[in-house]
């Protein structure tokens, strides 16, 4: 769909929100991930963030909020782990138990306890509780960058090509949103954007250093 920065908001708020669960079935906070090159600009992730959640899940009275190192963070939340932590006790509701959140995980904040500063959120099977110290290593996941979702599927995913530097403007990051949908994609944004995309193949070079590493150097 074409649109720039001006309305493209907009337009995925109502896409999430109301079109494609109404046309598709789509449950918003489940089957629908948005994703963006771009943590910045008017359609970077952070204001998508803010803008949806308004949307999706507003404020309301006795809904708990907590405002950790800069991220908001409400009851209902759609919420992404952001590294592995292998120390981290889930639970399910069987009883079982184990150790493990892992970079890319995707759930949603089921409580918000402010007196024992506890986040316990939800992914699949699993329940972990976080403490607020350990809060940082969530963030925000309604809308998140191309490369916070890569290894991750979705049934349908809307892709917002507007505003953002064009030194992301290559091909293989299209490549890897585009084949994060398993059954639907819809491209919010200028098409001159994606026509760059797919016609700039260039290689980003990568100097690990790990050859002079391996020859002791």
């Amino acid at each position: 769909m074409r649109a720039d920065r001006d309305n493209g908001a907009g337009l995925i708020c109502d896409l999430i929100s109301r079109r494609l669960p109404k046309s598709y079935k789509y449950n918003p906070f489940v089957d629908i991930q948005i994703l963006s090159p771009s943590r910045i600009g008017a359609l970077g992730t952070v204001t998508l963030n803010e803008r949806v959640r308004a949307r999706l899940n507003p404020k309301t009275e006795g809904k708990n909020e907590v405002k950790i190192m800069g991220n908001l963070f409400r009851e209902g939340d759609r919420v992404m782990q952001t590294k592995n932590n292998y120390d981290i006790v889930w639970r399910k509701d069987g009883g079982e138990h184990g150790i493990g959140a892992f970079n890319g995980d995707i759930g949603t904040i089921e409580k918000i306890d402010k007196k024992a500063q506890r986040i316990t959120c939800f992914f699949d099977d699993r329940t972990v509780d976080y403490t607020f110290e350990q809060a940082f290593q969530l963030e925000p996941a309604f809308a998140v960058t191309v490369h916070k979702s890569q290894g991750s599927e979705f049934p349908c995913v809307i892709l917002s090509l507007c505003d953002f530097s064009r030194k992301l403007c290559y091909r293989n990051l299209l490549y890897t949103a585009v084949t994060r949908a398993r059954e639907l994609l819809i491209i919010v944004g200028d098409e001159t954007v994606l026509e760059a995309m797919v016609m700039n193949d260039k290689k980003t070079l990568r100097f690990t250093g790990l050859g002079a590493f391996l020859k002791g150097e």
